[in-house]
């Protein structure tokens, strides 16, 4: 007994330490969460004392008379499925020139990663001057190149608003998974590749049998939080475009948002949030069950 007792007191302790922030964590996240799914099968317009069950009626509500909810959801998957991609393959690719021995790394990675702890309502801000089709820094260079053919109202046009923001959320973002990706690539056993090397492996096989698959835990996190982020997508978005022109640019975040904050129709804006939520989950959990086996199988 005596013995069980004192294997029991570290864990206690432990339960102790991390009481405080469950409890935040509990309060602020966890709480808000299901307030909101619960608010997504009422009806409430902020005023009211209490809000009226309604169902599924918010849920028929947007998708049969919402037009907005499916722009929205058509603009919130290219915009994931894109800032999955591109912006980790730049990460990646400056990851990888930044791990070697060139003059100025340490410089290089600090600007690479500026534009990160920016906030993103001063990123919209300094793009939306960039974009300004009379001052901005864009048409500007462009009339000096000669290529007034070229020019663009870039968030005014339907066509190129919501791409025109996503160069501005690449450059934000980009630096972040950067970061993440060099950690990846020191961690990579230089046993290893030394082994590779005396083995007779050139460049791309150390490269491509070392430090490929030492960087999978890496790829799977960069992969999770660019995931997420993307489909959260809204302050960027609401600084430069706020879902304009004539919701081409409109997320479901913001959509969220809008529904609920500026509408006054809290019981469809939570609908359109637990949308969110159940897209998201339905990507990332089977991802991340998937990279677990294969880890597993790896063992």
């Amino acid at each position: 007994m005596p013995q069980a007792s004192q294997s029991a007191r570290p864990e206690r302790q432990g339960y102790v330490l991390l009481a405080p922030a469950l409890i935040v964590y509990l309060l602020f996240a966890v709480y808000p969460m299901i307030d909101v799914i619960r608010m997504s099968f009422s009806s409430w317009n902020g005023l009211s004392p209490e809000a009226r069950f309604v169902g599924l009626a918010n849920y028929r509500a947007i998708v049969t008379q919402d037009p907005v909810f499916w722009g929205a959801l058509r603009n919130t998957i290219w915009w994931t499925a894109l800032a999955v991609i591109l912006p980790n393959l730049i990460s990646f690719g400056l990851a990888l020139a930044l791990n070697q021995n060139i003059p100025g790394k340490s410089s290089l990675r600090v600007v690479f990663y500026l534009p990160v702890i920016i906030a993103s309502i001063a990123v919209a801000t300094i793009w939306k001057w960039m974009y300004d089709p009379f001052f901005g820094l864009f048409n500007n260079l462009l009339m000096q190149m000669g290529l007034d053919g070229w020019i663009l109202d870039w968030l005014g046009d339907r066509k190129v608003a919501l791409w025109s923001v996503f160069v501005a959320h690449v450059w934000q973002s980009v630096g972040f998974s950067m970061v993440l990706f060099l950690a990846g690539l020191q961690g990579v056993s230089a046993t290893l590749v030394e082994a590779a090397r005396i083995d007779g492996a050139g460049r791309w096989g150390v490269f491509r049998y070392v430090t490929l698959p030492a960087l999978k835990p890496t790829m799977m996190v960069v992969f999770v939080l660019s995931l997420i982020n993307s489909l959260k997508a809204f302050d960027i978005v609401y600084g430069m475009t706020g879902g304009g022109p004539a919701q081409s640019t409109q997320m479901l975040a913001m959509w969220a948002y809008t529904q609920s904050m500026q509408l006054g129709v809290f019981g469809r804006g939570a609908a359109v949030s637990v949308v969110l939520l159940l897209i998201t989950l339905v990507i990332v959990l089977p991802y991340i069950r998937w990279m677990f086996r294969r880890e597993e199988m790896a063992r």
